[in-house]
């Protein structure tokens, strides 16, 4: 049993090691690139959303918009591209949105 519950807790811990390596990559992608490349979903209402000036609004963008201010101290350093569902996850993967 002790022998289980060690091998669980270096498991969980390898694995939080890995996913902070990761992220620790892509900040410092994005730091280098200097903005934050956003995918934000238009089939929902009030999430995301051009207007006529082609001004982005919406959750997803005021989001994207609060991790560039973290990230840049400058809320405007986003670009945003319009994804479905079906192609965020292989966008995301590809290294096409942050």
């Amino acid at each position: 049993m002790k022998n289980l519950v060690l091998k669980s807790v270096l498991g969980v811990s390898a694995l939080l090691l890995l996913a902070s390596a990761a992220s620790a990559g892509t900040l410092d992608d994005v730091k280098k690139k200097g903005f934050l490349q956003c995918g934000v979903n238009t089939g929902l209402a009030g999430f995301a959303s051009p207007n006529d000036k082609g001004e982005w609004s919406g959750f997803d963008v005021d989001y994207c918009r609060a991790v560039a201010a973290a990230i840049f101290g400058d809320a405007t350093k986003v670009k945003f591209t319009p994804l479905s569902a079906k192609d965020r996850l292989p966008a995301l993967q590809s290294g096409e949105i942050d």
